[in-house]
Order: C-alpha cells, then sequence, then structure tokens
C-alpha cells in the first residue's frame, strides 16, 4: 500500500519507519523545511517511563488554582479564553476523578513500556547517534507534600513492573554529583532506572535519514489543506507546495501532525480533543562542564526538566494554554534561566540563553490518540502532549500494526477498535 503521512515531527517520522519496515511505500509531508522543526524541536530531551501520571489528577485542580495569578506558574491558564480552551479545561477536570486517573495513567504506562522496548530495537537497528545518555531520570522532590505523592508514585510504578526507587538527598547527589549545591534543600528523589535522555530534533532528523535510505519520500514546504472524501473514505489530499495547489493521492492516510491535527480534521466532522500547549525551553552551553548533570533531571516542584545534551544544557518546561501563539514571555523564560543558576550556580552561560516555544498536542487525559478514524483509510497518530518522545516508538509501532489488520500487542485504548 501507499501511505501518505502528514507531520514529519516524532510521530510522523517513526511512523514512517515502522510502515515501510513492513513493506509499504511511505510518503511523508510536512510544512516546514525539515523534519522535527516544531513540537519536536526543543523539547525537554526525556524519555520518561517513570512518568506515566497525566496531568489530570485528582491533585490537579487545587494545584491550578493556587498558580492563578502567577505569571511565571508552572501552568498558566491565559484570559480571556476562546470556547475551544474552556471545553478542553472542562474535560480535563472530568479526567481529574480518580477512577479515571488511574484508567489513563495504566495506558500511558502500558504505552511508555512497551515504546522503550522498540525504540531501544530501533536504536540498535539503525545505530542512529543524538546525544543519548541511558542512565535514567532523576526526580527532585523539595517540598514534603511532592515527596510524598512522589512515594505514592512510585508504589504504582513497582505494581506495573516500572524500574524505579526512592532517594534520600545524600543518594540523590550520590546518584548525580552536580546536585551537592541543593543538598540540604532536598527532600528526597525517585530515581526511574528505565528513562533516557537525548535530542529529539537530532533523533527524528537521523531517522528521517534513515527513512530515506528505505525508499520513504518527503515533501518538505508542502501543507495539507484539506481532504477529498465520500462519506467513509478518503480519496485524497489537497496540498500547497511551492506555491501551487496539487492533490496527493494514497490507498492510506496518517495524521500526525501534532496540535494542528485538530483544524485539519475540523471540516471532515472529526472533533479531536487536542488542546496546543505552549512549553518554553532554553538551551545553554556550558562553562563547567565537569560540574554539570550527566543525569536528566526532573524539579517535580517546579515542573522543570533538565537534560545534558553533549556540551549544552536544556532546561525546559511550564505549560500555558493560549491557542496557538508561540510567543515567547519574557517572565517564563526568565524562570527557566532562574532555576538553572540556582541548581546549577556559574555552570552554565545564562549571557546568551537560546530561548525556544512549542506547541505540545495535548489531549484532556494525556491519552495519545492512535488508530482509525471515522474513515476507513484514514489514522491517527497525535496527541501525545510532553510524552511525545516516550511514547513516539510504541505508537508508531502499534499503528502500524493496525493499519496492518493486526492487534498490537499492549493494553491500549486505540480508536476504531472494540
Amino acid at each position: 500500500m501507499h501511505i501518505l503521512i502528514v507531520g514529519a515531527g516524532l510521530a510522523g517520522v517513526t511512523a514512517a519507519w515502522y510502515l515501510r519496515a513492513a513493506g509499504h511505500t511511505v510518503t511523508v509531508i510536512d510544512r516546514n523545511a525539515g523534519p522535527a522543526l516544531e513540537t519536536s524541536f526543543a523539547n525537554g530531551g526525556q524519555i520518561s517511563i517513570s512518568h506515566p501520571e497525566p496531568w489530570a489528577n485528582p491533585g490537579a485542580p487545587l494545584t491550578v488554582l493556587k498558580w492563578l495569578g502567577r505569571n511565571d506558574a508552572p501552568l498558566l491558564f491565559r484570559w480571556p479564553a476562546e470556547a475551544a480552551r474552556i471545553a478542553w479545561g472542562l474535560q480535563f477536570l472530568r479526567e481529574c476523578l480518580p477512577h479515571r486517573t488511574r484508567r489513563n495513567t495504566l495506558a500511558i504506562a502500558n504505552l511508555a513500556a512497551y515504546s522503550g522496548v522498540q525504540l531501544r530495537a530501533l536504536r540498535e537497528a539503525t545505530d542512529i547517534h543524538y546525544n543519548s545518555l541511558s542512565r535514567g531520570v532523576l526526580h527532585l522532590y523539595f517540598a514534603k507534600e511532592n515527596y510524598l505523592h512522589g512515594e505514592a508514585q512510585q508504589r504504582v510504578l513497582s505494581q506495573l513492573g516500572i524500574g524505579s526507587r526512592m532517594l534520600t538527598p545524600s543518594q540523590c547527589v550520590d546518584t548525580e554529583p552536580s546536585l551537592a549545591h541543593v543538598e540540604t534543600r532536598l527532600v528526597g528523589g525517585m530515581f526511574g532506572t528505565e528513562d533516557e535522555s537525548g535530542d529529539a530534533q537530532r533523533f527524528v532528523t537521523e531517522l528521517a535519514g534513515r527513512c530515506r535510505d528505505a525508499g520513504v519520500e518527503f515533501l518538505y514546504d508542502t501543507s495539507a489543506e484539506n481532504f477529498l472524501r465520500d462519506e467513509r473514505h478518503i480519496g485524497g489530499l489537497k496540498v500547497l507546495r511551492g506555491g501551487r495547489h496539487e492533490t496527493l493521492l494514497a490507498d492510506r492516510y496518517v495524521i500526525a501532525a501534532g496540535s494542528y491535527s485538530t483544524p485539519l480534521m475540523r471540516p471532515l466532522g472529526e472533533r479531536l480533543p487536542i488542546y496546543p500547549v505552549k512549553g518554553y525551553s532554553t538551551t545553554l552551553s556550558l562553562r563547567n562542564p565537569q560540574r554539570a548533570p550527566a543525569v536528566s533531571l526532573t524539579d517535580e516542584s517546579r515542573r522543570i526538566v533538565c537534560s545534558r545534551l553533549g556540551d549544552s544544557l536544556r532546561i525546559a518546561g511550564t505549560a500555558e494554554l493560549n491557542g496557538y501563539n508561540t510567543d515567547l514571555d519574557p517572565e517564563r523564560c526568565a524562570a527557566l534561566l532562574r532555576w538553572a543558576e540556582d541548581v546549577f550556580p556559574g555552570v552554565c552561560d545564562t549571557a546568551e540563553p537560546n530561548y525556544w516555544a512549542g506547541l505540545r498536542p495535548t489531549t484532556p487525559s494525556n491519552l495519545p490518540i492512535i488508530g482509525r478514524s471515522k474513515f476507513d483509510n484514514l489514522f491517527y497518530n497525535t496527541g501525545h502532549g510532553t510524552l511525545g518522545w516516550t511514547l513516539a516508538a510504541g505508537s508508531a509501532h502499534a499503528l502500524a500494526d493496525i493499519i496492518d489488520g493486526r492487534q498490537p500487542a499492549i493494553n491500549y485504548p486505540f480508536t476504531g477498535r472494540a
């Protein structure tokens, strides 16, 4: 079959890899000039299997209320809000119910663990390099309530068979010596032993190269406009390419367009519950590499992650609901620099920070949308939120199984299936 994929980020390129490996002819289109230039470009760099708990959990509403009025809050809901944002927020509140949180956590954990296995196999098969470090992720707790929540999470991880252990402040420093400066302020930590880190944009670029070598066609500077369809079947995709309108034909179509999946599918009557949640990052050169962390970190109190990428440090975090706006807010950017100087004083060159903001395609449940649409030849691989890289390989492998009529090897609520 000929399969056309919309989107050349993590979701689209990993899907292209597995679909080509299954013997299909694959074309990938993207409106940008190359792969991974939007959501996947400068994310936090974590593959965090040890963090399956969704944003929507019983403690989230109270936490969000505490952050109201703070422009530097980890989660910022901009006002006034359009109808889509309000509707998404109401669905988010419903997903905070305990039974829904348990269901969503289990689904994410199943997909994350499966994805970790697939990623390791993919790396071995392709020998791609992307500043990867298989040293785990260390979750840091600077407040007692966060530590107690971490203990509860760790018990769930143990039940799910995901490698993790709780650490004292001194054990945190033993695991990552660069944290010595903040040892007295730490309450403790949790170490996700199966987690990894690296440069997601480089990963996608390298994998796209392997896909091209295997025969996948990439059409860049090509914008999806609208689908030709009847009641149950997609007949083609109209695109704008090189200033000219064209119609691309395929047997199957895959939507991997991140936050832009929602407006693309709306004319087809498909209401995807995806909202663009803006995240920020800064990539800083290292003044003192020997004092910089080599283990990827997550500050659970401030919702900030930190990953070592060769001679630089990627610091990312915050969530902002403000439509498709990608403007940089100086105050939220400054919060990332303050964190770097607070935890690793003098380690990074903060004089010329490289800031970035991107839109995470987030569902209220944090569950990505994977599987068949209401059209018999249109499929989804989108809505991965903050876990795009964590879930990418497993999602794409499962999608390839679904397209080929096989049952994926994991328990997950795929769309269009019983």
